[in-house]
């Protein structure tokens, strides 16, 4: 038996001795990077923290002790620690194991966490409230040197040195988040690694007082003046902030750093460990290519083979072969415009691999910005350089860009600036669950004044809708979600221009209508084409805008049709159905014709896309059997009542 198979619940490591721990180290890489081939997902950060977490399990009791994880992706080791090990494999699918700390699935994930930066306000709050209800156990936070760009992150710093409360903070640093840590702080932390001047320092004091008479009392006496003495030689801000600082220490040597934890656990005041790790350890790509942990070895036959299609971080499938995915249609056109248009310039918050960005950067790279995992910082930069005259693209999953809602709200939406916001990732997201849905995107931004909302149905409008957002004098957003472009060839649908506003007919029926918005128009249509078979006709319509919602369309829709059926790859509370009944109760319409058929009002887990779309009746057939039922005066198809506790999540 292996020595994970011999872990079954959290206390299991304490029991193997400290020299069996880079065994069991070696172990769990090879189950991680094992699954992570076959199911995606995180593998590159995860391989960076297993020594790290084998070392915090070891010395504290997950059961009593509380330790948070910051974005929670870098816990498969954890999981496989504490009873998870025998359903790994189910990692990031249908009803498996969660990509992600998850509640429901364990007593040891204390959060639910995806989006990184505030793990640290929680930890100080969770001291807070310890202290509050006389409760005793140790606060721990990992963070990573990523997420340190983030301005949460620094100001819980702030506000953990001042409170002087018994915190201990992680910074794991392995110079990336997902791509490249940038910024000050990146060049800072490279100066924090290259320590070795000090250390020099150091051991010399260690030789000078061991010859001195009662040298070991001596040492003691000044350890303040050596912690001194490191200041001197490199100021730390951690120092500055009221945090005591240890490290560097390396990440991989299991026994320096459970020695060091068993230190630092007894210091009642805030400390922060400064530990450096190598992203994607032991595998043989982790220093010529790090960004290629999160990908497969090999992109498999039938799959898309370009760079930017084949990644799988933050997790999932490429798209088919035949199918240009949505992002690449975007850069590909945002590369286009910016060729005779010099005022494009594209922003994005360390994510520009995944975004296409990096693409354009590689041939405009004096005209993209990445600011680091600080989406407030994006949009506000975006706005200065809107006032400026330029033409910024700002580039960011929907998910990701409800950090920025005040900066979107005050910077851009109450100056009136022609920000271009490009939501990738927008509706379901796939296997990485619901902190990386984008479903709510529709609804926060449809309530402020200025703000434009569109979508694309295919490649071609998404290349007309680029053009109409360059030229725009306001705020707008252009959302896509997580597939491929459709071949609408078959439809021989008539090309329209882009007017503000303005949906489209797209073919007649007789029995009711579907009004679809963005990437569901394609599947309305596939929907269409299957109900035509059966004798049922109905007239299928695309939005392009949530804001403004083109009211006529949807007036005469419901004047014509017995029904009309809105869809969309957002949550119903707020979304484009919501809209559209907003628009036609203001003309005194007859909205009981009108049934939204969206995302219900629930945290959707995770999956693959295309599973859950069917789930959720939104794929074509799902689609059709809505319109069946509606047309026969029945209830819309329900959901199975299992599935439903299993996909559907509200705390």
């Amino acid at each position: 038996m292996s020595l994970l198979e011999r872990i079954k619940g959290p206390h299991d490591v304490k029991s193997l001795r400290v020299d069996e721990l880079p065994m069991l180290a070696d172990e769990v890489r090879k189950v991680i990077t094992d699954t992570v081939f076959k199911t995606g997902g995180h593998l590159g950060s995860n391989l960076g923290v297993v020594d790290l977490t084998l070392a915090l399990h070891h010395v504290f009791d997950v059961e009593k002790d509380l330790i948070v994880w910051d974005g929670t992706y870098q816990t498969y080791t954890h999981k496989l620690l504490t009873g998870r090990f025998e359903r790994f494999s189910t990692l990031r699918q249908f009803g498996g194991v969660c990509g992600f700390g998850w509640k429901p699935e364990s007593p040891y994930d204390p959060f639910n966490f995806g989006h990184v930066g505030g793990a640290l306000a929680v930890a100080l709050g969770a001291c807070v409230g310890d202290e509050r209800a006389e409760r005793k156990r140790k606060v721990v936070s990992i963070i990573g040197d990523g997420a340190m760009t983030s301005g949460i992150a620094l100001e819980a710093l702030n506000n953990i040195g001042a409170s002087k409360r018994d915190i201990l903070v992680i910074l794991n640093d392995n110079g990336w988040s997902i791509s490249p840590t940038v910024g000050a702080l990146s060049k800072y932390f490279t100066e924090l690694r290259s320590a070795p001047l000090y250390d020099e320092v150091k051991k010399e004091i260690h030789r000078l007082l061991s010859r001195l008479p009662g040298g070991p009392s001596v040492e003691a006496a000044l350890d303040s003046m050596r912690r001194g003495l490191k200041e001197t030689i490199f100021p730390n801000i951690f120092s500055v902030l009221g945090l005591q600082y240890y490290g560097p220490v390396d990440g991989h040597d299991v026994r320096t750093l459970i020695r060091i934890l068993q230190n630092v656990r007894h210091q009642a005041k805030p400390v922060l460990l400064h530990v450096v790790t190598e992203k994607g350890r032991g595998h043989p790509q982790a220093k010529t290519d790090p960004f290629a942990l999160h990908k497969p070895p090999d992109v498999k036959p039938g799959f898309v083979k370009t760079a930017l299609e084949a990644k799988l971080e933050p997790g999932g499938k490429p798209a088919p072969a035949y199918a240009k995915s949505y992002t690449r249609a975007f850069v590909d056109s945002m590369i286009s415009l910016a060729a005779s248009d010099r005022r494009i310039v594209g922003i994005t918050a360390a994510m520009p691999d995944g975004t296409g960005l990096l693409e354009f950067g590689k041939l405009y790279p004096d005209r993209l910005f990445d600011v680091g995992i600080a989406e407030q910082m994006a949009v506000g930069l975006a706005a200065g350089l809107a006032h400026a005259g330029q033409r910024p693209i700002v580039a960011i999953y929907s998910s990701f860009f409800q950090r920025a809602y005040d900066i979107v709200f005050q910077e851009a939406c109450l100056n009136n600036l022609p920000v271009i916001f490009l939501l990738d990732r927008a509706g379901v997201a796939g296997e990485d669950g619901p902190t990386h849905h984008g479903n709510f995107d529709i609804a926060f931004l449809r309530a402020f004044p200025n703000m434009t909302l569109v979508a694309p149905k295919d490649e071609a409008e998404l290349h007309a809708m680029m053009s109409f957002c360059v030229a725009h004098p306001g705020p707008i957003a252009l959302r896509i979600p997580r597939e491929g472009t459709p071949d609408l060839s078959r439809f021989k649908l008539p090309t329209r221009p882009i007017e503000l506003g303005k949906g489209e007919l797209l073919a007649d029926g007789r029995d009711g209508a579907i009004l679809a918005y963005g990437c569901m128009t394609a599947k309305a249509l596939a929907a269409r084409e299957m109900l035509l078979k059966e004798g049922i006709d109905v007239a299928v319509a695309n939005g392009r805008f949530a804001k403004p919602v083109d009211a006529e369309l949807a007036t005469r829709l419901t004047q014509t049709y017995p029904f009309v059926i809105t869809v969309e790859d957002h949550a119903a509370l707020g979304g484009f159905g919501s809209a559209v009944l907003e628009a036609l109760s203001l003309r005194g319409e007859d909205t009981r014709k009108v049934k939204v058929h969206a995302i219900p009002d629930a945290f959707l887990q995770h999956a693959d896309r295309s599973e859950l779309l069917k789930f959720l009746h939104l794929d074509a057939e799902g689609i059709a059997d809505v319109v069946r039922m509606t047309a026969a005066g029945h209830p819309t198809p329900a959901l199975d009542d299992e599935l439903k506790r299993n996909m559907f999540y509200r705390g």
